[in-house]
């Protein structure tokens, strides 16, 4: 069996710094082509990081909603071929009507969450309303923001990937993956938090980018109730994660963030002492 792609690959270089040129070694983040197949027919081929891949099939067949639970997949297979990897999926029986009632080809170039619909209706499908009851303290929020940067390997060594991560305040520990597209990053975290028995609902989703309309439809086919991003929604996102009932938070830093909709799972200032 050959060897999995490694996740970055050093490369020489040129630079031009402080009108000197010099010769330096830098680590490169490495994408690769990677299908996704449902009983022996491809569905999706998303460029993506070379790293929890299992983690990615199982999240991504959840949150596009081909299955409902890791056990619809009575087998799974990564398989290193020619053009890149395939991850092998073979669903149960009762789940292939899910699957055609799905079936779309993406070909998206760093996992574009919705390229290849094949409907203007699909962009706009009905999404679950979000009922979790969870509430966080501020200060916990920004305290797991700053915490993600020391998780972030493949980041801290190449500045060129996302990461997504899970909150769990009851536990205070971070479930985080890395990829080089923000919507792979999202469903690696979904496939490892469901992999490992967590309730969505009961924690936090912190993601290092922008978020659009498809992450948010994402988190709220996966049920966390409070979403946490670095960088600015879209206003698209704001109005679904309203109507989602999510509780959207961005431009968090580690001295603090904005909160866009459903601002009552926040505990803020004397109500975090009461708490």
């Amino acid at each position: 069996m050959r060897p999995a792609p490694a996740a970055s690959v050093r490369v020489d270089t040129g630079a031009w710094r402080g009108g000197q040129h010099k010769s330096i070694s830098r680590a490169l983040p490495e994408e690769v082509a990677v299908a996704l197949t449902y009983d022996h027919a491809t569905f999706a081929v998303m460029m993506a990081s070379p790293t929890d891949l299992e983690d990615f099939a199982i999240g991504f067949s959840l949150s596009e909603g081909i299955i409902n639970g890791a056990d619809d997949i009575v087998e799974l297979r990564t398989v290193i071929v020619d053009d890149g990897i395939e991850c092998r999926m073979l669903l149960a029986p009762e789940k292939r009507d899910l699957l055609e009632a799905r079936r779309r080809h993406i070909a998206g170039p760093v996992g574009c969450g919705l390229c290849g619909l094949d409907s203007l209706a699909e962009v706009s499908r009905a999404l679950p309303k979000i009922q979790a009851a969870t509430t966080i303290p501020a200060e916990a929020i920004a305290d797991a923001v700053s915490r993600m940067s020391r998780l972030q390997t493949l980041n801290n060594e190449t500045r060129g990937v996302h990461a997504a991560a899970f909150f769990n305040p009851a536990r205070n520990d971070l479930t985080l993956r890395e990829d080089i597209g923000r919507h792979n990053a999202l469903d690696k975290l979904i496939g490892a938090v469901t992999r490992r028995g967590d309730t969505p609902g009961a924690g936090v989703i912190i993601l290092t980018s922008r978020v659009s309309l498809d992450l948010i439809q994402k988190t709220a086919v996966f049920g966390a109730g409070i979403l946490v991003a670095i960088s600015v929604p879209t206003a698209r996102a704001v109005r679904e994660a309203e109507q989602a009932g999510i509780t959207l938070i961005a431009v968090a830093r580690d001295d603090g963030f904005e909160i866009f909709t459903h601002p009552g799972r926040v505990i803020m200032g004397a109500q975090s002492d009461v708490a």
